[in-house]
């Protein structure tokens, strides 16, 4: 009889094309990993993978049971996750992946909680600045900033964070304060690049009207942690989270310019990539950060936004 952990082992092997990649997503040694394909194909009769000395590449028979085996075994690791919890508390590794600031200002304040309330839910939490791929990386539930691609994936909407056009006072003594929303452009500005590496124009309305800038960042950097540390210490304009930058604002640490204009906010949202029943664990997750996504907590604190 075939051991369903080396068929869940070979998936990940053959997604990820990778025995290092699939020991470390799977947390397991890599000679775990190399003994279990050895033992799937001794049960079969039959090599699964040709291996060079830089790639691992399906045969024709992996190919045909990687085929004839997807979601067999997440089919049944959620079957059985999900008949564990009804018998009690959630239990079991939960895997998150978020933002940098995400994770460093809202996870890190909301996850002892939840902790607390679940004494048998551990959490692997990864935190990147790029956007992880779910099904590859065996990742659970993700926190993603922005408009969601048309992928297939289920996606919570938590809320939206304000954003504010800031600059601090040391930089606007050196520089000058624009005069004009139009004048943003004569500017040192800090921004993230988009996703094809260029930079991004930055929109702005009021009333009826929108302007759009278009704006080459003096520097370009790709965590918000970073812009907005930058931005405060004088090294030009930025657009930054209200939950980080109002109680600067409000203590004069820096300068909320032209606040009769908006920037467009970003919405928040949680990701997952299964329509079916979701397991206890991500379940309590989900509905753990509905409840504390609510206005007045952490990120939804913004008394500039109203």
């Amino acid at each position: 009889m075939l051991d369903l952990n080396s068929l869940r082992i070979f998936e990940k092997v053959a997604s990820l094309k990778s025995f290092t990649a699939a020991a470390r997503a799977l947390g397991l040694p890599k000679s775990n990993v190399s003994r279990a394909i050895a033992r799937l194909e001794d049960d079969l009769g039959t090599r699964l993978f040709q291996r060079t000395t830089r790639d691992v590449v399906l045969t024709l028979t992996g190919q045909a049971l990687l085929e004839r085996s997807t979601g067999i075994i997440e089919n049944l690791s959620e079957a059985l996750a999900y008949v564990r919890g009804l018998a009690g508390q959630p239990r079991g590794l939960l895997k998150v992946s978020a933002g940098m600031g995400f994770g460093v200002n809202v996870l890190a304040e909301q996850l002892p909680e939840f902790l607390r309330l679940y004494p048998d839910i551990e959490i692997a939490l990864d935190l990147e600045s790029r956007s992880a791929d779910l099904i590859a990386e065996a990742v659970d539930v993700a926190v993603r900033m922005g408009p969601l691609p048309d992928s297939g994936m289920v996606a919570v909407k938590l809320g939206e964070i304000r954003r504010y056009l800031c600059a601090a006072p040391a930089y606007l003594d050196r520089r000058g304060t624009p005069s004009s929303i139009d004048h943003i452009g004569g500017h040192d500005t800090i921004d993230m690049p988009g996703p094809d590496g260029r930079a991004r124009p930055w929109t702005f309305s009021r009333g009826g009207e929108t302007v759009r800038i278009e704006t080459q960042p003096r520097l370009s950097v790709n965590e918000a942690l970073t812009i907005h540390r930058l931005v405060s210490n004088g090294a030009g304009l930025g657009i930054l989270s209200g939950y980080i930058c109002t109680p600067q604002i409000m203590t004069g640490r820096l300068v909320h310019l032209f606040p009769d204009w908006s920037s467009p906010a970003v919405e928040v949202s949680l990701v997952f990539p299964s329509r079916r029943e979701l397991s206890p664990v991500v379940r309590a997750f989900v509905d753990y950060m509905k409840e504390v996504s609510r206005p007045g907590i952490l990120w939804m604190k913004d008394p500039l936004g109203g």
